[in-house]
């Protein structure tokens, strides 16, 4: 990939990695659940380590962090977590299991091209192996609240 391609894909990302920040946070503020409410706020202070990360990475290569990202995934996380902390907990982890599955295949198409650079290799398959860990905390829980059901 070239490096102009690698930065555009870096910004798309950090988009994204911001709007899970707010969304987790949202989220965090409507579940009953003290566990599960601690889990999303922690999950969202993983998901801002992405972003650090990212916005690093972005200007290590010369780009500069997107301001559509820095403006819009704040509004559309903590509208999506407002949406679907209405919907009800397992409603929630089931979207949020959605949204994680479509980082993971993301950054593993992102993987696959991007090559060379082992900091970015590194930077994504450590982001790609938090955002799976993510999406096992959330499919368990799932699992332990539809038992109870």
């Amino acid at each position: 990939m070239q490096k102009a391609e690698i930065l555009k894909k870096l910004n798309w990302f950090y988009l994204l990695e911001i709007n899970q920040v707010h969304l987790y946070r949202m989220q965090s503020r409507q579940v009953d659940d003290l566990y599960i409410r601690k889990a999303l706020e922690r999950v969202a202070e993983v998901e801002q380590g992405h972003v650090e990360n990212i916005r690093a990475k972005i200007i290590e290569l010369g780009g500069t962090p997107g301001k559509f990202g820095e403006m819009m995934g704040p509004f559309s996380g903590s509208v999506a977590g407002l949406a679907t902390g209405t919907a009800g907990t397992v409603a929630l982890l089931k979207a949020n299991i959605q949204l994680e599955e479509k980082a993971m295949k993301d950054y593993k198409d992102f993987i696959v091209r991007a090559g060379g650079d082992s900091d970015l290799f590194k930077l994504l398959w450590g982001n790609l192996i938090d955002e799976d860990l993510h999406t096992a905390w959330f499919s368990n829980k799932v699992k332990e609240l539809e038992g109870k059901q």
